[in-house]
């Protein structure tokens, strides 16, 4: 296969809407190793895509670029919870901030993103699932404070007020630490 331009391959990842057609322009990008994560974007967005070929094209950007991981996960997640959350009720989007997570551990956003997804009324994606990726997240994130108040939140929410006191004073005690502690 010939090595398509760049404009190519912009013009196939936003405007085409043949699979067969944005694929060859996908293995053109990956053969030469465009590392650009502002040019999957344009991919991630073509509105032809199913969320299978999306989680294909994704999964393998992040197969072949291990540094754009996160950046492919998160941008995948955001991707889902604007597009697909009607459908899935969100679970694409937090496997997707699960996996940023994985790549990123410290990093505070996919727990948070993920957190933001929960829809009160229909209780979607499941609270319990949220809460305790959440906890997880507090393993590895430096600054705790954002995922403490998340926490103390989602607990109101189910109405459990001793744990949301607890998160409560935990976010309070660590906004008193310095930032490594």
């Amino acid at each position: 296969m010939p090595n398509l331009s760049i404009e190519e391959i912009r013009r196939r990842f936003t405007t085409s809407m043949d699979f067969n057609e944005i694929f060859d322009a996908f293995e053109s990008a990956v053969a030469q190793r465009l590392e650009d994560v502002e040019l999957y974007r344009l991919l991630f967005w073509n509105h032809s895509l199913t969320t299978e070929e999306l989680c294909l094209f994704g999964e393998k950007l992040a197969s072949e670029f291990p540094n754009i991981a996160y950046d492919v996960y998160m941008w995948l997640a955001s991707v889902f919870e604007v597009t697909y959350s009607v459908y899935d009720n969100y679970d694409l989007a937090v496997r997707y901030y699960k996996k940023a997570a994985s790549v990123r551990p410290e990093e505070p956003e996919p727990y948070l993103d993920a957190a933001d997804c929960y829809e009160p009324d229909l209780n979607i994606p499941p609270i319990d699932a949220l809460i305790e990726f959440l906890r997880e997240g507090t393993e590895h994130v430096v600054n705790r404070k954002s995922l403490y108040q998340r926490l103390s939140y989602l607990f109101e929410l189910v109405g459990d007020n001793e744990q949301s006191e607890f998160y409560r004073i935990k976010a309070e005690e660590s906004s008193k630490q310095s930032p490594t502690e």
